[in-house]
């Protein structure tokens, strides 16, 4: 049986076109997709479904500060235990990085529970607003 029977089929994310139709993905890319989906998502953004996302859009403007780390840990490990089933997160932590000042990496740690294969994403936050 292959992967994606598994981890499932959907349209990709950010959506494309290729050959006149829109692009999709499976498997682990699938997921890795739904991640970013979820954590680029603020709260009260979805409509029809309010409580999707993730928190970590209230922090944009918070200080570089171990507190905000700790609430981006919390926040990111909450979302992704509500909204992904097809994964366990092992660890989320978070660190400033080394060239940007105002930006913050993500790592999470997770595994594809129908296949147990371990994974990890890093996910750049920026704080102040800045890109």
């Amino acid at each position: 049986m292959a992967e994606a029977d598994f981890l499932g089929k959907g349209i990709g994310f950010p959506v494309r076109i290729k050959n006149g139709r829109i692009s999709m993905s499976e498997g682990k890319d699938l997921i890795e997709e739904s991640i970013m989906i979820i954590l680029r998502t603020a709260k009260g953004e979805r409509v029809m479904r309010p409580d999707f996302g993730c928190g970590i859009q209230e922090l944009v403007f918070a200080p570089n500060s171990t507190a905000t780390a700790t609430l981006i840990t919390h926040y990111v490990k909450e979302a992704l235990l509500k909204w992904e089933p097809r994964i366990e997160v092992t660890d989320v932590s978070v660190s400033p990085d080394k060239e940007e000042n105002n930006k913050l990496n993500i790592n999470i740690e997770y595994i594809v529970k129908s296949t147990n294969t371990k994974k990890n994403l890093v996910y750049p936050f920026y704080l102040e607003g800045r890109k």
